[in-house]
Parts: structure tokens; C-alpha cells; sequence
């Protein structure tokens, strides 16, 4: 017997919640950098160092994801030696 893979969906609530942790996470570390007691300089490099690395992951991701979606997608995880 084969199974022929599908595309898989994510529910709703899988999604919803994946947005509301997000959106937790980014409130608090604006308002942890905000509150800081230190130089507006050194709580805007670490806004911006922030900023970087939410872009970086969602590249990161999105790159992962299409390469596991190409004709050409291993069937190890992407780290694995070959």
C-alpha cells in the first residue's frame, strides 16, 4: 500500500494561534526595550537588532519551506549529511 503525500493544511486555531504568539512576543520584547533604562541610541540598536532577526527568520523559513516544496526536495531534513 502507498500513500501519495498531500498538502497539508494547518487548522485555524493552529494558525490563530502561531499569529497571537508572534504578536506577544514582538509586544514584549517593544515594550522590554522601551522600558530599559538606558541611552534612546542603545534601545534603537536593539530595536533594529530586532527588527534584523524577525526578517531574517521569516527568509529563513519561507526559504526552507520552498526548498522542501521544489521537484528537487531531499527526503532528509535539511541539516542531515547526505
Amino acid at each position: 500500500m502507498s500513500e501519495t503525500p498531500g498538502k497539508q493544511q494547518n487548522t485555524a486555531a493552529f494558525y490563530g494561534q502561531a499569529v497571537a504568539s508572534f504578536a506577544v512576543a514582538m509586544a514584549a520584547t517593544a515594550i522590554g526595550i522601551y522600558r530599559l533604562s538606558a541611552d534612546a541610541w542603545v534601545r534603537g540598536f536593539l530595536a533594529v537588532a530586532v527588527l534584523y532577526l524577525v526578517t531574517s527568520s521569516f527568509t529563513l523559513a519561507k526559504v526552507v519551506r520552498d526548498r522542501q516544496e521544489g521537484a528537487g526536495a531531499p527526503a532528509y531534513p535539511p541539516f542531515e549529511k547526505r
